[in-house]
């Protein structure tokens, strides 16, 4: 029996999706004003279009993602703590993503944040090829954005020795001490990944964040 992976799971260890979440819902602050309050987040109609299915968007949680946990690129840069939330998006079909978000200290802080991401995402296919010899990952930098304090888009492909291929988009950009990053995954390559939509997504997710 042959085996599949998703670029958003890099071979099992990250799922991209979670099932049975509610379009639209958000997390409810409470009236303490001690406790953090989420920056803005994309809504479901933000993400790149898919021609099969419309896109659900789960609620925004605080703390840390448990898949992102697990994630080789990205569980380093961005662990959980009262200051970071994300939020879960999934398709019927293949694609599913999903938004972390990281409110930092100071604008410093949040310059240091956002560069360890790069840096971790830059050296992801060799941790993925480590932790996995039958797995070959490529990535690659497509620019950065002109939006707020800056964004970066990249594209991961992993494809295993039986056979499976997916494809990975993923961004971080800043607005003043907020770090965020989107993170979209489907199987296939490069040649399936909307790379232009996805860039319109990374600006509108940092645009949000005030």
């Amino acid at each position: 029996m042959s085996k599949r992976t998703r670029a958003g799971t890099l071979t099992g260890l990250t799922a991209l999706t979670a099932a049975g979440l509610a379009l639209g819902t958000v997390l409810a602050v409470p009236a303490d004003a001690a406790t953090p309050r989420p920056p803005g987040f994309l809504s479901a109609a933000d993400l790149p279009p898919h021609p099969g299915s419309s896109w659900t968007a789960g609620r925004v949680t605080a703390g840390a993602s448990p898949e992102v946990e697990l994630d080789l690129c990205l569980s380093m840069a961005l662990g959980g703590g009262r200051n970071s939330w994300y939020r879960d998006f999934r398709t019927d079909l293949d694609p599913s993503a999903r938004q972390v978000s990281v409110e930092l200290s100071s604008v410093s802080a949040a310059k240091g944040r956002m560069s360890r991401v790069e840096k971790d995402i830059k050296s992801c296919p060799a941790r993925i090829e480590r932790a996995d010899p039958e797995v070959e990952a490529t990535l690659r930098d497509y620019g950065k954005l002109n939006v707020e304090e800056g964004a970066h888009v990249y594209g991961l492909h992993t494809e295993t020795s039986w056979g499976a291929t997916d494809i990975r988009l993923l961004s971080v950009g800043r607005d003043g001490r907020t770090v965020t990053v989107v993170d979209w995954g489907r199987l296939g390559d490069f040649g399936d990944a909307p790379v232009k939509a996805f860039k319109k997504t990374t600006v509108t997710a940092v645009n949000k964040l005030h």
